[in-house]
């Protein structure tokens, strides 16, 4: 074990794939045990490919695609603007809200920010917002993206840990809605305190609101026809993902015609490069969870916390301690796909349900995301914006405790996260 972990980092450092780097350093430990033949190694490593649950992957990653390219960003950011735009705050309110409604479509944190850097951060700066104040609105804004469905991160949870992806998709709605509520508001305190102006003067009227949304209606019902045909037992998870891809060409296609030949097969060369990512990552890492049960990591990990403490809380703050510091180091998918079946027994043995374990523990490794010193979001709308990461830090504090303190909330209050998985399912 000692030369994969050795192998592991020498690879990452060197700049390699996180794919190819978590794929050769576990076959090291295969060619160098003796008790093991290495066509386990490949068993493991093509298993993920003949499962179906995880095929909701690469469905959900098309139906991003696809509605990102079909006008729904669009039409959700003007309505985002009539319901948001009187606030204190202005487009700061309005980005948040965004990200709420469009964490249902990407399914990504990282082409969330990017998005909305693109859509609204220049904006920002060109209306006078302080630049580090914008990006650190737009990278924290992205975390919402980690609990309204379908989030990829919980579907790799699910797979990964043998967890409903239904009732993960169920338990992230109301965490979602709370931390745009704790994001606004810190919008709002901070607004104030640089006397940042609403973007409208007066509250919208009915009319306004009713034709805004006439035409995002089709986009705001991607997730609630999501979640109906999961609730209904009409669908698996995996077969909702192929209905909703149906259901966002038609709507791209004939509704806001948007989705011509040329657009539909750029959508679907970007969607195959996007799966070539994500499975080389459920594939190796499905070896590396094999070598962790032979070794018995699980067991040894939790063995060395009950020696720190025994009290459960305390046992969930260790784990949330290590999954902070692994958002710093890598993607969240990867995080995903290399904790779950360390940490996740650890859980529930501690005596916490795996859904609202998985749904803090997926956000958590996001918040890694808009931090040093790997943070992926942070340096992308960094980048987009021009806007030192110094400045990014400094700026970031405010959020930095609004968001620990919806997790702290959602560790204390575990039926925010179980309340519509309990009800509906």
């Amino acid at each position: 074990m000692l030369l994969t972990v050795i192998l592991f980092v020498v690879l990452l450092v060197i700049g390699m794939p996180v794919g190819m780097v978590i794929a050769i350093s576990s076959l090291s430990f295969f060619f160098t045990a003796d008790f093991l033949p290495i066509g386990i190694a490949f068993q493991k490593f093509s298993a993920p490919t003949q499962s179906f649950p995880i095929l909701a992957t690469p469905l959900f990653l098309l139906v991003g695609n696809l509605l990102n390219k079909s006008g729904v960003t669009t039409r959700l950011l003007d309505f985002a603007r009539i319901i948001s735009g009187w606030m204190v705050g202005g487009l700061a309110q309005i980005n948040v809200l965004l990200a709420c409604l469009l964490g249902g479509v990407s399914g990504s944190a990282t082409a969330d920010a990017a998005m909305q850097a693109r859509v609204l951060g220049l904006p920002m700066i060109a209306r006078g917002y302080p630049k580090a104040f914008s990006a650190v609105v737009i990278a924290f804004s992205s975390l919402i993206t980690a609990t309204i469905p379908p989030s990829i991160l919980l579907i790799l949870y699910g797979f990964v840990g043998n967890v409903s992806i239904g009732k993960l998709f169920m338990a992230g709605i109301l965490p979602g809605l709370l931390l745009t509520v704790i994001l606004m508001s810190t919008n709002y305190l901070l607004a104030r305190k640089m006397n940042i102006k609403p973007e409208m003067q007066s509250l919208p009227t009915r009319h306004d609101v009713w034709h805004s949304f006439k035409n995002s209606f089709w986009a705001l019902m991607f997730p609630v026809v999501l979640i109906v045909v999961i609730r209904l037992g009409i669908f698996t998870t995996t077969e909702a993902g192929a209905f909703i891809v149906l259901y966002s060409f038609i709507i791209g296609r004939y509704v806001y015609k948007a989705l011509d030949n040329a657009v539909l097969w750029g959508v679907l060369k970007q969607t195959i490069s996007d799966i070539g990512v994500v499975m080389l990552l459920i594939m190796s890492a499905a070896i590396l969870g094999h070598i962790t049960i032979l070794d018995q990591i699980p067991q040894q990990l939790a063995e060395t916390i009950l020696q720190l403490t025994e009290n459960r809380y305390g046992i969930l703050f260790l784990l949330l301690a290590l999954i902070a510091v692994a958002g710093m180091l890598f993607d969240g998918s990867v995080i995903v796909l290399l904790l779950t079946p360390i940490l996740l027994p650890i859980a529930i043995e501690a005596g916490f349900d795996p859904i609202h374990f998985g749904l803090i523990f997926v956000v958590l490794t996001l918040l890694g995301a808009n931090t040093p010193p790997v943070g992926i979001c942070m340096y992308t709308v960094c980048g987009i914006l021009n806007c030192s990461s110094i400045a990014f830090v400094k700026a970031s504090i405010p959020y930095l405790i609004a968001f620990f303190l919806f997790i702290v909330m959602l560790v204390i209050f575990p039926q925010i996260t179980l309340f519509l998985p309990s009800v509906l399912m």
